[in-house]
């Protein structure tokens, strides 16, 4: 394949901002979104703004399925929250491919979950025939309709790319994918395990719930023992499960040199699970975050009251409407400490 068209599917914060390095690379592109982000890109462009600048760009959109003509070649890559992956993938998966209902869209085309968690892989593998997995580190931030903030340098992410399940054989079409992704401006290497990267991801992402509920994890030193009573629980969860996951010295060789750095005139905000509490968006994907490591608890055995008590708050907020903020992690850890007797 040596022309592709990606179909961003959720052209927020890390859609946005993949989509739109892509397109500003010369990759055809369409960009997925709804409501007030969909209106604005269409009547103003998709505003980006990176370390180089803030640019305006004007890629096709569409607000679903319906409006996208799907041809041989495509490669849809879903960026939406892990809480909305079932509908979308039930609505994206017999899509017909050139016209064709005898050839969709599952059947065809390579799908590539831009997403946190480790459970999208396995909903999508129920309906998609090709799935590749990518592990994201892109500090991202969308807050505002039309306007996306990504933070990273010397490049915008880094995207670890993998067949799922694992294969002694790449993807032909996903090597494409990270040749395009490199020449956007991402490290984007392909591996032979991405879930083993996605698991490792998954231990980091278990703050994302600390951060929306106490605030920045820098200089709050209960927030951090928090953060910390939260990944020691999960790593008894994994160990327990039988589950590898990527180590800190692996991790960092591939993120060698990366770093965030401060946008003019911006205000750094938080993670997803903070944007999604400081949008009022009414749903978070803790559920695939803490609450997997939960479930993995109940399965094999191991208490998991810190990161229990971290999903049931976090979702708490979300459906109150709550904003980022105001919890004490020091009275969190002591509830779940005293639940753990």
């Amino acid at each position: 394949m040596t022309c592709v068209r990606y179909v961003i599917i959720g052209a927020g914060a890390v859609g946005g901002t993949i989509g739109g390095l892509l397109h500003e690379a010369g990759r055809e592109v369409v960009l997925v979104a709804r409501g007030a982000h969909l209106a604005a890109m269409r009547d103003e462009g998709l505003r980006l703004t990176t370390p180089d600048g803030t640019r305006v760009l004007h890629a096709p959109t569409a607000a679903g399925p319906e409006q996208v003509e799907l041809r041989t070649g495509d490669v849809l890559v879903l960026a939406v929250k892990s809480q909305d992956t079932a509908a979308t993938l039930a609505a994206w998966a017999d899509r017909p491919v050139d016209g064709d209902p005898e050839r969709t869209a599952a059947q065809e085309l390579l799908l590539v979950l831009a997403q946190n968690g480790v459970d999208n892989e396995r909903s999508a593998l129920r309906r998609f025939d090709r799935v590749a997995g990518m592990c994201v580190w892109l500090p991202a931030t969308f807050l505002e309709p039309g306007r996306v903030l990504a933070a990273g340098a010397p490049v915008a992410g880094v995207l670890t790319l993998g067949t799922v399940p694992v294969s002694d054989r790449t993807d032909p079409d996903l090597v494409t994918v990270s040749e395009d992704l490199t020449a956007a401006g991402f490290r984007a290497p392909v591996v032979s395990d991405v879930l083993a990267w996605k698991y490792a991801k998954l231990l980091s992402n278990l703050g994302n719930a600390v951060e929306a509920l106490c605030g920045p994890l820098r200089g709050n030193d209960a927030a951090r023992e928090l953060l910390h009573a939260a990944v020691d629980e999960a790593e008894r969860v994994l160990v327990a499960a039988g589950i590898a996951w990527t180590g800190e010295d692996e991790q960092a060789a591939a993120r060698e040199g990366y770093t965030l750095v401060d946008l003019p005139g911006q205000e750094r905000g938080g993670g997803s699970t903070w944007q999604s509490l400081q949008r009022g968006a009414g749903s978070v994907e803790a559920n695939w975050l803490n609450g997997e490591i939960v479930l993995l608890g109940r399965l094999h055995g191991v208490a998991t009251p810190v990161n229990a008590l971290l999903l049931r708050r976090v979702e708490q907020a979300a459906a109150t409407g709550a904003r980022p903020g105001g919890h004490d992690a020091a009275d969190l850890l002591a509830t779940a400490v005293e639940h753990r007797r």
